[in-house]
């Protein structure tokens, strides 16, 4: 590896740190002066005992998410939905084609992404090279990040376009 790849490399991994320490510090957790910090699984586990010695166990738990997430409507769903009401011709157009999106509900603003799958073909010479920018741009409309990035991927995975919401 040449010294230029080494630096880069190294860089990149700071930018990583950097932001994970970053993310990981608004926990506003406070240690009790302790000098010792919490892993995030035991974060999510706060109280799980008390749950169950109060008779819910983890099968109610996870019936309680299981309705949850069965009347809320999927990700793509409400991206077509934000788009009926607010886009333009051309944009309902393109986003009739959209299949799934993923990414869209769990934003940090540090290194948000999303994707969007669609029914093109062809990749990014495809048929939906046009309209896949319009999905991009109608996305960036319902969503808003600080550094978010959306990509747009045809029928076989193949990249179409990218860009920022």
């Amino acid at each position: 590896m040449g010294m230029k790849t080494k630096v880069a490399l190294g860089a990149v991994v700071g930018i990583v740190v950097i932001g994970v320490v970053s993310a990981s510090s608004g926990d506003n957790g406070d240690n009790g002066g302790k000098g010792g910090g919490t892993s995030a699984a035991a974060d999510k586990n706060v109280g799980g005992s008390g749950d169950k010695a109060a008779g819910k166990g983890d099968d109610a738990a996870k019936s309680d998410a299981g309705d949850k997430g069965a009347s809320k409507a999927s990700q793509a769903e409400q991206f077509k939905a934000f788009v009926a009401k607010n886009g333009t011709p051309k944009e309902k157009d393109a986003v009739a084609h959209v299949l799934k999106v993923q990414g869209a509900d769990q934003q940090n603003d540090i290194l948000d992404s999303a994707d969007v799958y669609t029914d093109f073909t062809g990749g990014l010479m495809g048929e939906g090279s046009g309209p896949s920018k319009l999905i991009a741009s109608a996305f960036a409309d319902w969503k808003d990040s600080k550094n978010g990035l959306v990509t747009v991927y045809d029928a076989d995975g193949e990249i179409i376009t990218n860009g920022n919401f």
